[in-house]
């Protein structure tokens, strides 16, 4: 009786120690949490990297959802077109502002954030988010140049403007998105427009898509993460790209190198957010204090080469990325670029549309039809073409007829 006592223990021992080890290791925590971020943008296990990813699932037991996308108007028609659900977003200012205005994020509770703390001072009550309701800065960078020193000689290339040179025609490649496309040809104009502006006319939009226009004759093709493919295995010459993803494509081929624009340059940055249709708050929440962890965002830092605004993380990086102009410019440069503003939806859908025809043959077609349409000469042209046509016909249809009249006749 007494061992069958102890064995009973036993195993009354082992179910109650079972569960609370399973309770310790996973602080209680369940579920799931759906991730939408960019490509290649967070620290995957590659190169001896760490996972990040499987590291907050086994640390908090909890199932990440992850999925990429490719530009910050992706992101929008998907969080407003679509039945998906998302827990954790990472868009660009000028995409949180834009979703702030419109309704779309949750206001975060910064107490389920306490790595908050480590956030620095710059990043904190940006124009974007003046309150500090709704962001959690991720990375920060500019857009700059990569190009290859195999094709195109080495301190040969200054800045924007050789996007437009016939010298590299067919190896130049574009941004496929209207936001950075755009504001780069606006900065090519005469006279020049501000990206940064906080509002613009349809006339800037239609000067900086003239400029996109002419870009196509010595255009290779428009990309987004195709640009990895390449730069990496010289398919093309010189490519305007993020910083950040410019350094990991230097370090896969060693023919490149950058340029950071003379015209200065876009001086963006990704926060975390949650968006409205978010249902795992709790752990959403969880997930970006995860980030914000010093050893998880140095590991982010590291492997995806974006400059970060965690001081914690930065204060452990090696002397030569701290001083790398690519990802850390000076301030005298910052001081040259822009921050994207959120801007008017009609002028927003207005620049999508004309980048999308500027973009297609069918552009070039329809603005040969409308410059047609407004030079009498072309005008005259296209009438008297048309009457050669028409009469000819005409010709040909009484011609056979008389001809077979005279058939029957005989």
């Amino acid at each position: 009786m007494k061992r069958f006592f102890s064995i009973f223990m036993c195993l009354v021992l082992v179910l109650c120690i079972v569960p609370l080890a399973s309770c310790s290791q996973s602080g209680g925590y369940e579920g799931e949490v759906n991730v939408y971020n960019w490509g290649e943008y967070i620290s995957n296990g590659d190169d001896d990297s760490l996972d990040v990813i499987a590291e907050f699932e086994k640390r908090y037991n909890i199932k990440v959802n992850y999925t990429n996308f490719e530009t910050n108007e992706e992101l929008y028609n998907i969080l407003t077109n679509s039945n998906s659900s998302y827990d954790v977003i990472i868009p660009s200012e000028y995409m949180i502002g834009r979703l702030i205005d419109e309704g779309l994020l949750e206001e975060l509770n910064y107490d389920n954030i306490p790595n908050y703390q480590y956030i620095m001072d710059r990043f904190r009550h940006l124009d974007f988010d003046p309150e500090r309701k709704y962001t959690v800065p991720y990375t920060w960078g500019v857009v700059a140049l990569v190009y290859n020193t195999a094709m195109i000689e080495e301190g040969e290339i200054s800045g924007f403007s050789d996007l437009w040179n016939e010298k590299y025609k067919d190896t130049i490649l574009m941004f496929n998105n209207s936001r950075d496309a755009t504001a780069i040809s606006m900065q090519l104009c005469d006279p020049p427009i501000n990206p940064g502006k906080k509002s613009f006319t349809h006339e800037d939009i239609d000067r900086a898509t003239d400029k996109l226009v002419e870009q196509k004759s010595v255009l290779k093709k428009y990309v987004m993460d195709q640009v990895f493919t390449e730069m990496e295995n010289s398919q093309s010459a010189i490519a305007p790209y993020y910083a950040g993803d410019i350094y990991t494509m230097m370090d896969n081929n060693e023919d490149l190198t950058y340029c950071l624009p003379e015209e200065g340059s876009n001086f963006f940055i990704d926060a975390m957010c949650i968006p409205t249709c978010c249902q795992n708050k709790d752990n959403a929440e969880l997930f970006i204090n995860f980030m914000c962890d010093p050893e998880i965002a140095l590991a982010n830092t590291e492997y995806i080469g974006y400059a970060t605004p965690n001081q914690a993380a930065f204060d452990m990086l090696d002397e030569e990325t701290k001083n790398c102009e690519l990802i850390y410019p000076s301030q005298d440069y910052l001081d040259k670029c822009y921050i994207f503003a959120n801007i008017d939806n009609d002028i927003y859908s207005y620049m999508q549309e004309k980048f999308v025809k500027a973009c297609s043959s069918s552009a070039e077609v329809s603005e040969t039809t409308e410059t047609a349409k407004s030079s009498p000469t072309a005008t005259i042209i296209v009438c008297i073409i048309l009457a050669i046509i028409i009469f000819a016909t005409l010709y040909v249809i009484v011609y056979d007829i008389v001809k077979k009249v005279k058939k029957r006749k005989n």
